[in-house]
């Protein structure tokens, strides 16, 4: 399946908040290990991951098609890197949530209201995480993938505030690119241990 059909702007976007309170409902899949908002297919995504205490939260650029039980390759790379690190639990965000099987589809121009309700569900799961007495542990993991789109950088800025505002700590897998960019799960080993990553010091890169 190839997406997305269109520029983002011509669909309708759920908000945040309707779309978690409407997630598990379905019952296609089990919602007491699967976190998935919106829980039904369609041309973005918020949030895919697993329910636990400790999660690890993976940062992608932007999602693909991969569901609760039907992870793609690079899903099933941050699940085993996760258990591999000692987190009970993954979470998959990305820095934009248009799903793009080809990043080079990806909207021309930010979609703003898709932007603002994304970082409406990175806040949510921040808020979670800290919660319950962890400090969020939030794994850079765009690749190059960042350099397709003049906004996907503000974007993590943003996203980096609100890490900030929740106590959260950067981490890293393998080796950065040339010019510094963290390197992607997908062709991670299963055993590839996470590192503190100097966010900070990445963004004056940009």
């Amino acid at each position: 399946m190839h997406i997305p059909s269109g520029a983002s702007q011509c669909i309708e976007i759920l908000e945040f908040e309707q779309a978690l309170s409407l997630s598990g409902q379905r019952g296609d899949y089990d919602a007491e290990k699967w976190l998935y908002v919106p829980d039904f297919y369609t041309e973005y995504r918020y949030i895919l991951g697993t329910r636990g205490s400790n999660p690890l939260i993976c940062i992608g650029i932007n999602p693909s098609t991969a569901a609760p039980d039907d992870l793609d390759n690079t899903l099933k790379s941050v699940s085993r890197i996760a258990a591999g690190n000692g987190f009970d639990s993954w979470i998959m965000f990305n820095v934009y949530a248009q799903r793009a099987t080809r990043p080079d589809h990806m909207d021309r121009q930010r979609n703003e209201t898709l932007h603002r309700e994304n970082m409406r569900a990175f806040a949510y799961i921040l808020s979670q995480v800290a919660a319950a007495g962890n400090p969020p542990a939030i794994w850079a993991a765009w690749g190059t993938i960042l350099t397709k789109r003049p906004y996907l950088p503000d974007c993590v800025r943003e996203m980096v505030r609100l890490g900030e505002a929740y106590g959260g700590r950067w981490l890293c897998a393998g080796k950065c690119s040339a010019a510094g960019h963290p390197h992607h799960p997908l062709y991670l080993r299963k055993d590839e241990p996470v590192r503190a990553f100097d966010i900070q010091g990445y963004l004056e890169t940009l």
